[in-house]
């Protein structure tokens, strides 16, 4: 693949409103670390630098032809599983907000199943499509049996936000290829039923979580606390907001982990509604681009990643800003591209230098001729 193709091929409204996203999502970092009274703050320069670390590395993927990364794909699980193992090795995994989730890098906590989310996609979409589809029940229960020890280990940290992003790829790229709607309703009862033997073994925050979303008017549940600032601060924007780094809520601290879970609130308290419709309007725009390049791919395990990127993301952002309006539990997940966290930068830009390189290679018969 020459660069020239590269050039004239490249999605470039994809990558625009990925920039739009996220700088506006800078912005409200910008104003939840108050950089009008300490300047420029560690937070802001680590995003920043990951953003740009992150245009490298979709420049880079490019040049690989995820064709031929597909044909190893169960080297693409075992990555996945050794990325969810390592962080209980001692010495090596650390504690965040109650998960042991993270492996500690020095300058940045690293998130290892941000990287093997996208991994686990790039398997499943090879493993569906040497299924032929989702057809068969017996098809659906081989990929389900796949995704049961990710799961497993993800619980294990405890991260159910983690957890159900996988779900979501999982079920989308099983849709794209023949779920059927009695699977579909078999599944759902299935995921029902187990709720009462999942709910025991989960960690008491996460607990206090889901008692917190099913008791909204209880504020003696923290998460209700968390949860009752968000609204309040996104009510405060009104119709137009209280204007740029002039937010009163985030910026007195009522607001929790405002530069990265509550995020979407910082920022329509400063723009209002009209800001947090645009960023929703950003979302879906981003969303449908993504869709569309997989409805113009030729290739079925091509197309099967791209739709797996979709679902990834969809359930991460309509998550994460209805968890701050009280309509979803709270569940730690970011906001893409908007959120603060290297890791989460990252590996998003990842998945869109992915998306990028399967894109310019779409036609059918030129992944292994280019």
């Amino acid at each position: 693949m020459n660069i020239k193709r590269i050039i004239t091929s490249f999605d470039y409204i994809l990558m625009g409103i990925v920039v739009i996203i996220f700088a506006l999502g800078l912005l409200a970092i910008a104003s939840a670390t108050d950089v009008m009274t300490y300047g420029i703050t560690r937070q802001v320069q680590m995003q920043a630098f990951s953003f740009l670390f992150g245009l490298v590395i979709i420049g880079l993927l490019q040049f690989i032809n995820f064709e031929v990364v597909g044909e190893f794909y169960w080297w693409m699980y075992g990555i996945a599983i050794f990325l969810l193992l390592i962080i209980f090795i001692p010495g090596i995994g650390v504690i965040r907000n109650g998960s042991r989730s993270w492996i500690d890098l020095g300058p940045i906590d690293f998130q290892t199943s941000e990287i093997a989310k996208i991994t686990y996609i790039l398997f499943l979409a090879k493993f569906v499509e040497k299924c032929g589809g989702m057809s068969s029940i017996k098809d659906v229960v081989k990929a389900g049996i796949t995704l049961l020890p990710i799961l497993a280990l993800i619980l294990k940290q405890p991260d159910l936000g983690s957890a159900l992003v996988f779900v979501s790829a999982t079920f989308g790229i099983m849709l794209a290829n023949g779920l059927r709607y009695w699977q579909i309703g078999l599944g759902l009862g299935g995921l029902v039923a187990g709720i009462p033997l999942i709910y025991p073994h989960l960690e008491s925050h996460q607990r206090e979580r889901i008692d917190a979303f099913l008791n909204p008017n209880d504020l003696s549940l923290p998460g209700n606390y968390h949860v009752m600032q968000s609204k309040i601060t996104i009510g405060s924007g009104q119709m137009y907001g209280t204007g740029l780094f002039q937010g009163v809520y985030h910026r007195l601290n009522y607001l929790p982990v405002q530069e990265s879970d509550f995020i979407f609130a910082v920022f329509v308290e400063e723009t209002g509604f009209v800001g947090g419709l645009a960023v929703i309007l950003l979302y879906m725009f981003f969303l449908l681009r993504m869709v569309s390049i997989s409805r113009r791919i030729k290739d079925d395990f091509g197309s099967n990643v791209v739709v797996g990127i979709v679902f990834m993301f969809a359930f991460q952002i309509i998550e994460n800003i209805a968890m701050t309006l009280g309509r979803m539990p709270v569940t730690g997940i970011t906001l893409p591209f908007f959120s603060y966290g290297s890791t989460s930068i990252v590996s998003s830009m990842i998945a869109i230098g992915i998306v990028e390189s399967i894109y310019i290679r779409r036609k059918k018969g030129t992944f292994f001729n280019s």
